[in-house]
């Protein structure tokens, strides 16, 4: 018997990937009929392919590289996701023959649900580092709180830091750290963004969107000057329940 519904996950590469077994428990103990799978595709130009071939996909999560590469691909995006330049959840919507494939990012609600709890009064500056379509969503949800963002990229742009421009005044204003960056995820696990750690303080909060390891380098480090620390797990769970109410709304 063909599964009812298919979901899946594009992105490239996925040896990584925790949303297909996340998803596939979930079906299994609330007894859904349906089925995630992983898409790895070496190149947003075979999206399409992934769409025609499978006639019963409902919904699909994107991951790196191609979060902001997907848009052109769709029809309709939501205002917020639009807002942030960046899609990770696709919903599917069929209007008789006509397939409607309408964007949105769950990655916004998943950050601030998981970091709010963690902010303190002083936390009004922040630095992200990395520039790519994780960046931007935590850029989004950073101004959302009420935090100040600023990009922190190795190559030099205009109102951007570089990681050697990292001076004591800049790390002491910007008192939470958002690594976006795939830096230091398994396997790669002994390499961190090369910020100054030395200047942390117990009053900085540094987060990390990995979550592979559990304990990457760059919390071990930002940990050892007393900053309080955590990954992407929750992120990335409570993200995917975002993901399921879009598909299912």
């Amino acid at each position: 018997m063909a599964i009812k519904e298919l979901y899946g996950l594009v992105g490239y590469p996925l040896g990584h990937s925790f949303s297909e077994s996340f998803f596939n428990n979930k079906f299994n103990s609330e007894g859904i009929d349906a089925q995630y799978l992983n898409f790895e595709i070496p190149s947003i130009g075979d999206f399409k392919t992934v769409i025609n071939n499978n006639s019963n996909l409902h919904g699909l999560n994107i991951t790196i590289p191609y979060k902001e590469q997907v848009i052109p691909f769709l029809d309709d995006i939501d205002t917020n996701a639009t807002e942030i330049g960046a899609v990770n959840v696709i919903k599917f919507i069929r209007n008789g023959n006509k397939l409607i494939l309408k964007g949105f990012n769950s990655d916004v609600i998943g950050f601030c649900n998981s970091l709010k709890p963690l902010l303190k009064p002083h936390h009004t500056h922040a630095l992200v580092l990395g520039t790519g379509g994780a960046a931007k969503a935590i850029t989004y949800g950073l101004k959302s709180l009420g935090i100040e963002p600023t990009y922190v990229s190795r190559t030099k742009q205009e109102g951007i830091f570089t990681y050697d421009e990292l001076t004591p005044e800049i790390m002491g204003k910007h008192q939470v750290i958002v690594n976006t960056t795939p830096t230091g995820m398994y396997p790669h696990v002994d390499t961190c963004p090369n910020i100054p750690y030395q200047l942390l303080t117990p009053k900085h909060l540094c987060y990390d969107v990995v979550y592979n390891p559990e304990v990457t380098l760059f919390m071990k480090k930002s940990q050892e000057h007393g900053a309080v620390v955590k990954n992407g797990l929750e992120m990335l769970i409570l993200q995917a329940l975002a993901a399921w109410e879009i598909w299912n709304k």
